[in-house]
């Protein structure tokens, strides 16, 4: 069975939210987008984000929603095809609104660098070369 992936966050303006991932190349899905929730389109192997108007996330949870500009509930981690897409997304959501808390990280076999959104929720991007993972080499 091939599964699918919705991560669900709660934003506190719909069309400013969509506006903002759309400025980073970012489509919906329109046969889940209405006023209430955007279906994100991470990428085509099933890999969504459902964008969800604070009153409307609280109908699926008991407990209070966390302020993602006050702590951390979650880090999304979308993976790149290179370092130059890296930063370019980071351009590209710095341009539409986000902010770039952290530099860029590089390990050699990963290059990572990120932003939060327009509600703070940290959004990771990553580049990984297996070839240079140290993990990765036959040991002698």
């Amino acid at each position: 069975m091939s599964r699918q992936i919705f991560v669900n966050l709660p934003v506190q303006n719909m069309a400013r939210s969509k506006a903002f991932f759309t400025a980073l190349g970012f489509a919906f899905n329109p046969q889940f987008t209405n006023d209430q929730g955007a279906c994100l389109v991470l990428s085509e192997n099933h890999n969504y984000v459902m964008l969800l108007v604070e009153d409307f996330f609280k109908t699926f949870i008991d407990k209070p929603i966390a302020d993602a500009k006050k702590s951390t509930e979650v880090l999304v981690c979308i993976s790149c095809d290179s370092r130059a897409e890296v930063d370019e997304l980071v351009v590209k959501a710095r341009t539409a609104g986000a902010t770039v808390p952290r530099q860029p990280q590089d390990y050699g076999f990963m290059y990572s660098h990120g932003f939060e959104d327009l509600d703070g929720h940290i959004w990771e991007l990553a580049y990984m070369d297996p070839s240079a993972n140290p993990a990765s080499s036959p040991q002698a």
